[in-house]
């Protein structure tokens, strides 16, 4: 993957948030110097994951700025931290709220407090999903590259990509998106929330 090309295509589309009204301003993707090899392992080691190889090769290319992308390199470890544990905290209000709850966790508890302890047990067990832009991630797991990436927003999770050039592509509307495989890469846990 050129990774280099794809960045100077993501510089030069313009890209819409929200909803697009007359009055509604495009925006570009900026971008800072790509993470150095200390950068990266820092951010590895202080968030308990490891960059997909993918992911670590466009960060590596250029480092996306902006609000919706997380700053690995000078952003606010704290913030961050509570970015990657949205998707524990999205399903878990569900699990409160909207009695949701999965076979394989066994027989619910008649406790909303031991349910919500046996459900983040399975969650905390459960591949880490990196923030790419907003509330689309990208598994840690497995650390290989072809990951898709994932549009999570409590338990509602679809794929917004088959992999990470796929969803850069769709996500900031640029040409040159491949056929939808047969097969997306199944992601333990998450795969089973489609």
């Amino acid at each position: 993957m050129d990774w280099t090309r794809l960045v100077g295509e993501l510089r030069d589309a313009e890209y819409f948030r929200g909803i697009v009204t007359p009055e509604t301003q495009p925006f570009r993707v900026a971008f800072d110097a790509g993470l150095t090899d200390v950068e990266v392992a820092r951010s590895e080691a202080r968030h308990g994951f490891r960059f997909p190889p993918d992911l670590r090769a466009f960060l590596q290319t250029a480092l996306p700025r902006g609000d919706g992308f997380p700053d690995w390199r000078a952003g606010d470890a704290t913030v961050l931290a509570a970015w990657m544990r949205e998707p524990k905290e999205g399903i878990l209000f569900d699990v409160e709220h909207s009695s949701f709850w999965m076979d394989d966790w066994g027989a619910r508890p008649s406790s909303l407090v031991r349910a919500k302890e046996t459900a983040a047990r399975f969650l905390d067990a459960a591949p880490r999903l990196i923030p790419v832009f907003g509330h689309r991630m990208i598994p840690a797991e497995p650390g290989q590259a072809g990951n898709p990436v994932l549009s999570v927003h409590q338990t509602d999770v679809i794929y917004y990509g088959f992999d990470l050039e796929d969803y850069l592509r769709h996500e900031f509307k640029i040409a040159g998106r491949h056929p939808w495989p047969e097969q997306v890469r199944p992601i333990r846990f998450w795969t089973k929330l489609l």
